[in-house]
């Protein structure tokens, strides 16, 4: 069977996401109106026509302030703020939809496990199995003031915290109420069999945690978990945790290199490398023809914003490009503890060295390197290259002006992808986790190390 295209729509719940200044746009409608709920649900049924697996949701918990040594450049131009909290569109965009999921994104750094733990299982009951969890460390240093620090944790710590606060999660979700818990029983005036629920007496060095969990199993139990981050730490987190990895680079070899070093890292931990699907990221400007398409992506340079793409780029690589002078000398690699691989990502990891003056000339406009411009056949073909010669599982779409560019998207892009019998004409049936997996019973897999802590298995081995 021909391997198909997994598609998720790439998004915040906020004024405007990574298309730097494009808000100014005639077309662009998120700036007014994602505050609006109607807004999500009219965006949900697009995607459901158009056959995406599901809404990804990126989510921050600062504003980007290393640029210029400030927040107002990234406030000034609405770098992902104003931004509310997406897990509340999540129910309403469910509730039009039967297949279409949800990834959202929680930080480990700064949240409490048993709290999050109840909110996924709340979003996992209320979807029907359509929930994910994209794991993420956080690196703004206003983020780590807004929760009562001083400074950022360390790039290694975070990992090693949120490792922690995985196991705390796999055993709320996995071993603390067994199938069969809730009885409902009339009779003998019992919702729910006490003997069958369990506190976890969790007593690590981060957390401790009694439990029992307060929500039910819901259908997957423990969300999809998601994660992004090709440093080291970040690949060796992901081939124990992850069931979906985001991986960047400049070249197909290079994300294959990527997916092939988590997938190696996976099978080291006793887990199947096939159950370890891989996601890059994915732009697309597409017209009825190739003129019309070209004359779009002029339209939208118009608008670009170079100084809240540095924002961005500030803050998420820990690099102040306000403060580069030296315009032809080399643009050199230096340890941050902001995002590791996106600090290497214009230095070491390059395909040729750097100067600042050619750094600086990427963030002046869009980058026509990482977005797909042409017709329908011509867009597809790209895709199509970079899913076979990268070997990704399938793309993070991203949209320059919404609701347009998703609009574009389906009515163009979809028919031909269909065509070429590379993407789904129609949903299975299922959880996310079986319309991800084949073969999947909806949980976890035996293999994956959040299994462990499942209370049958528990029971088992003490019988």
């Amino acid at each position: 069977m021909t391997r198909q295209i997994h598609l998720n729509a790439f998004d915040m719940t906020s004024a405007m996401h990574n298309s730097h200044g494009l808000w100014k746009h005639p077309n662009s409608k998120r700036h007014l109106h994602y505050k609006d709920l109607d807004y999500w649900v009219e965006l949900a049924k697009l995607l459901e026509r158009g056959k995406f697996d599901a809404v990804f949701f990126a989510d921050v918990l600062g504003i980007y302030d290393v640029y210029e040594d400030s927040m107002d450049p990234a406030i000034r131009d609405g770098v992902q703020v104003p931004l509310n909290d997406p897990a509340f569109v999540v129910p309403a965009m469910a509730a039009v939809t039967e297949h279409l999921s949800f990834a959202v994104t929680v930080s480990t750094t700064y949240e409490q496990p048993f709290g999050n733990a109840r909110r996924f299982s709340t979003l996992d009951h209320l979807t029907k199995g359509r929930i994910a969890w994209n794991v993420v460390t956080s690196y703004l240093p206003n983020a780590a003031r807004n929760f009562g620090l001083s400074d950022m944790i360390k790039h290694d710590k975070r990992y090693q915290l949120a490792d922690e606060f995985l196991d705390v999660s796999y055993k709320l979700w996995e071993g603390s109420w067994e199938d069969g818990a809730v009885t409902a029983d009339v009779a003998n005036e019992q919702l729910v069999d006490p003997a069958k629920v369990h506190t976890i007496d969790h007593e690590g060095y981060y957390f401790q945690v009694q439990g029992p969990h307060l929500s039910e199993p819901s259908l997957q139990r423990t969300p999809v978990i998601y994660q992004a981050g090709t440093s080291e730490k970040g690949r060796e987190f992901a081939a124990k945790h992850a069931e979906c990895v985001f991986v960047g680079g400049e070249t197909p070899e290079k994300i294959k290199f990527y997916i092939e070093d988590i997938r190696g890292r996976a099978e080291r931990y006793g887990r199947n490398s096939a159950d370890v699907k891989a996601f890059t990221f994915l732009n697309v400007v597409v017209a009825e023809t190739t003129e019309q398409a070209e004359a779009k992506y002029r339209e939208l340079a118009r608008y670009w914003s170079p100084e809240a793409a540095k924002a961005q780029y500030g803050g998420s690589s820990g690099y102040d490009l306000s403060q580069y002078k030296e315009l032809d000398s080399p643009f050199e690699y230096k340890h941050t503890e902001h995002g590791q691989s996106r600090a290497a990502s214009l230095t070491k990891d390059a395909p040729q060295k750097l100067t600042v003056r050619e750094v600086l000339g990427r963030f002046e406009t869009l980058n026509r390197n990482n977005i797909l411009v042409g017709n329908p056949s011509e867009v597809a073909d790209a895709i199509q290259f970079q899913f076979e010669a990268s070997g990704v599982d399938g793309f993070n779409l991203a949209h320059l002006v919404t609701p347009e560019s998703l609009q574009d998207f389906v009515d163009l892009v979809v028919p031909e992808l269909q065509k070429r019998g590379i993407y789904k004409k129609e949903y299975e049936q299922g959880t996310f986790r079986e319309k991800l997996f084949k073969d999947s019973t909806g949980v976890l897999p035996e293999s994956h190390p959040g299994s462990r802590y499942r209370i049958s298995a528990r029971i088992e081995v003490n019988q």
